[in-house]
């Protein structure tokens, strides 16, 4: 033991996903006795329109009810240019996990010198996820981060080696775990002894996991250099067209997509709707030629209550221009190979 490492409360910082493996390297750590200040992110992918970094936990209130303070960050900008172009490649479809985890790392390097923390905690589980929780890709992180030695990972100590926390007697190794790959067995056990019932399903925060999400993204950042946060917001609600190189619409499936729609929809967007029955909200963007303009309500009178007559009038409303508005008589048309 070092006891002048010893005369003072020892500090943490975490990395708070939500998630059930973040929340045990916290408890872990908070039983020896050493404070802990969880850092939980959110960022234009979360899978909640929200601060949240899982949409199954409200990490505040775990927090208060296990004992550790909780900083919420907002990942933005930069985290859309990791996003487009990730130093260390993507997973399974567009999550650059390895270069958000130096990302993150680097935001909690900032807390733990601000602080005054001694090391870092993530709830990394060794050989759990095939690229980011890899030897390899863990120790990579490690090093890019600058963090050699301060970054302990407690549901896996056992099978790595020894940090300098552990090493100056600040924790004891012996109380960490050693688990590694894919069974979560243990981890649920832990939960039942600690009492940990709040927590989110693996990789439950990230809409860069879903593929049906990443084929839209793609799609915006082929057409868009710097796609604007409501245009990336607007990507979770609907059912999106690619009219041509220029022009796309997005059609609401339900009353909250349409809620979502005219909350994210500015004045750049020209609406579409069926009026006195029930309707989508159609957002256009684009080429406002003739043809398109035509599509957009032909799409829109496909998905309204009217869709089995073989005409329907729909209105078009340009926002923030005097209330202008068109008419069309289309016949409903779903356009199925422009659905992106």
């Amino acid at each position: 033991m070092n006891d002048k490492k010893n005369s003072k409360k020892a500090q943490a910082i975490a990395l708070y996903s939500g998630g059930l493996d973040s929340a045990l390297a916290i408890l872990l750590v908070l039983k020896q006795g050493i404070k802990v200040t969880a850092l939980t992110f959110s960022h234009d992918f979360s899978c909640v329109d929200s601060n949240k970094s899982n949409p199954a936990v409200d990490p505040i209130e775990v927090g208060r009810k296990f004992g550790f303070d909780v900083i919420h960050l907002r990942l933005g900008p930069e985290f859309l240019q990791i996003v487009k172009s990730p130093r260390h490649g993507y997973g399974k479809n567009m999550n650059p996990c390895v270069d958000c985890r130096i990302m993150m790392l680097n935001k909690a390097k900032e807390y733990m010198v601000k602080l005054g923390a001694d090391f870092i905690i993530t709830g990394e589980v060794l050989g759990q996820r095939p690229k980011s929780q890899m030897r390899n890709n863990i120790n990579l992180v490690e090093k890019k981060a600058d963090l050699r030695g301060y970054l302990l990972r407690p549901l896996s100590a056992g099978l790595m080696e020894e940090t300098i926390p552990e090493k100056e007697g600040l924790i004891d190794r012996n109380r960490l775990e050693s688990i590694s790959g894919r069974s979560r067995k243990r981890q649920l056990e832990l939960a039942a002894e600690m009492g940990l019932e709040e927590f989110g399903a693996p990789a439950g925060g990230c809409l860069l996991t879903d593929p049906n999400y990443c084929r839209r993204l793609k799609d915006i950042l082929d057409h868009r250099e710097n796609p604007t946060p409501y245009e990336i917001a607007l990507l979770r609600y609907g059912r999106h067209f690619r009219l041509d190189e220029k022009t796309k619409i997005i059609v609401g499936r339900n009353q909250q997509d349409n809620e979502n729609l005219e909350k994210y929809g500015g004045p750049d967007y020209i609406n579409f709707y069926v009026p006195d029955v029930g309707s989508p909200t159609t957002l256009f963007s684009g080429d406002a030629n003739p043809e398109n303009l035509e599509k957009a309500a032909a799409i829109t009178a496909r998905y309204s209550d009217d869709k089995y007559k073989d005409e329907v009038k729909v209105i078009c409303r340009i926002p923030g221009k005097g209330g202008i508005q068109d008419e069309f008589t289309v016949a409903p048309r779903k356009y199925k190979k422009l659905i992106i």
